[in-house]
């Protein structure tokens, strides 16, 4: 599967995506109806987890301050007081995932920032690469 996280595009993937050296994000495309299944660990800023995705549903959401809307082809996750999307999540074309928006922490505190153009972490950024992953893990961080 191909994974977009911004403009980068990273080939044939496992689904995973860690970052900063966590698996925190996997995606999933189901075999014979190609719906989108997403696991996903929400942090605070002390690394403690306020809400999780499991195959798509919340399974942990923290004083209920996450809304989860999704289609068999997408996936939105936003924090409703804030109007904050946490993580937006598409089917692009057959095999392809699309991660075009989001801002939240990874497990070290940090937060990361997804647009369509690029994805960033502090002063760390990435913009317009392409990557073959030959079957493992998106890195970022």
């Amino acid at each position: 599967m191909d994974v977009e996280v911004g403009s980068n595009v990273y080939r044939n993937t496992d689904g995973m995506i860690e970052i900063e050296g966590v698996p925190q994000i996997e995606v999933a495309l189901k075999p014979i109806t190609g719906a989108l299944l997403v696991n996903f660990a929400l942090f605070n800023e002390e690394g403690k987890v306020t809400a999780k995705l499991n195959d798509s549903t919340l399974m942990i959401n923290e004083q209920r301050a996450y809304d989860v809307t999704r289609t068999p082809k997408s996936l939105l996750l936003t924090h409703p007081a804030s109007g904050t999307v946490i993580l937006q999540i598409d089917v692009s074309a057959p095999g392809v995932v699309a991660l075009t928006k989001g801002e939240f922490h990874t497990m070290k505190g940090h937060v990361i920032r997804i647009s369509p153009t690029e994805w960033n972490i502090d002063k760390l950024r990435a913009s317009g690469t392409i990557q073959d992953l030959k079957g493992k893990s998106v890195i970022i961080g």
